[in-house]
């Protein structure tokens, strides 16, 4: 197990921020790239970039020790804390009207989905043999909102960064297939811009991977999307409770139960977050300074699990994951198709 063989050998008298600086750097470098990337190529939404180039980083023959050594607390940093912070902001995208709006059959379709996909996955991976947390993790991404809930479960478990890694490259491939793939598909179905939409929104991973593929059908499917989508999103603090509820139990009454939050801070955060934007006391421009920032903090977070990424130790169970992801896809894309169709009056 390749992965992260080696630690950071700087020393450590300059504190955590010294020691932290490369990789943050790294990190901010990463995030500037993916958004010119997706400046360039509009197609290309800014965390699934961020992702792509993290991964990129940790192989190039120069920089791979810098990845491995002296960025490598920074890079861990990004991956773990600033995912948190963009976690919290997620939540300033949803309010609890929107909720509303989508009408109770939707709501049912969108839980149904989720929840079919998440247990569905989680007993396959499992069934796979995959290591660790990987099968949980997977299916997390897939139910819900790819990486970012890939980052939420994985803190509220204490998974191991290698599981979370490989997690987040094989959800974010399956999710920039998928914004070539379903427009494709929309005539095949018979599915209205709409449909389609709602569609997308249920069965795409992450939420620009969502826009980058409802886009392409207009503005009706563009709004379904989003709202579904934020839907799924907001299942993600209940999903995240009960997996960090299961840790304590596991772990008995001892002390390394009692350091196990019920419900983690960034998950507070979250719902803070959502009731917050429901009172509709945020002005527009408040609104749009924090999804700017919850962008950034997601991709900085994403580059630094990419570069956790070993190709190497990911072709030894390449296999197995590529089958967990391929069903996790029809499975989400199947229920949620079908799930479109039987609310569509």
């Amino acid at each position: 197990m390749a992965l992260l063989r080696e630690r950071s050998a700087a020393p450590a008298t300059g504190g955590p921020a010294a020691t932290r600086g490369p990789g943050l750097a790294l990190a901010a470098l990463g995030v500037a790239v993916a958004w010119g990337v997706h400046r360039v190529v509009p197609g290309v939404p800014m965390l699934t970039a961020a992702v792509v180039l993290g991964v990129a980083a940790a192989h190039l023959p120069r920089l791979r020790a810098v990845v491995r050594t002296t960025a490598r607390p920074g890079l861990s940093f990004a991956g773990k804390r600033l995912m948190r912070a963009g976690i919290v902001l997620l939540g300033l995208r949803l309010a609890f009207d929107d909720v509303r709006a989508l009408g109770w059959a939707t709501v049912l379709m969108v839980l149904g989905v989720v929840t079919v996909t998440l247990l569905g996955t989680w007993w396959l991976g499992r069934r796979l043999g995959l290591p660790g947390d990987q099968p949980l993790l997977i299916a997390a991404g897939y139910a819900v909102c790819g990486a970012s809930a890939i980052g939420a479960v994985g803190e509220a478990r204490g998974s191991d960064e290698r599981d979370a890694a490989t997690s987040v490259a094989l959800v974010t491939l399956c999710g920039t297939l998928a914004i070539a793939v379903l427009p494709l598909l929309q005539g095949v179905l018979g599915l209205s811009d709409a449909e389609f939409g709602r569609w997308a929104g249920a069965s795409v991973h992450d939420v620009g991977q969502v826009v980058a593929t409802a886009q392409t059908a207009g503005g009706a499917a563009l709004g379904e999307a989003v709202l579904v989508k934020l839907m799924r999103v907001a299942l993600l603090a209940p999903i995240v409770a009960a997996v960090a509820l299961g840790v304590r139990r596991g772990r008995g009454r001892g002390a390394g139960a009692a350091r196990v939050p019920l419900v983690p801070l960034f998950v507070v955060g979250f719902l803070a977050a959502v009731a917050l934007r429901s009172t509709g006391l945020l002005p527009a421009p408040a609104l749009d300074a924090a999804h700017a920032a919850q962008e950034l903090l997601l991709a900085a977070a994403l580059f630094g699990l990419g570069s956790a990424v070993d190709l190497r130790t990911l072709t030894r169970t390449g296999t197995r994951v590529a089958v967990l992801g391929l069903c996790a896809w029809a499975v989400v894309a199947g229920l949620s198709y079908a799930g479109v169709l039987l609310t569509s009056g």
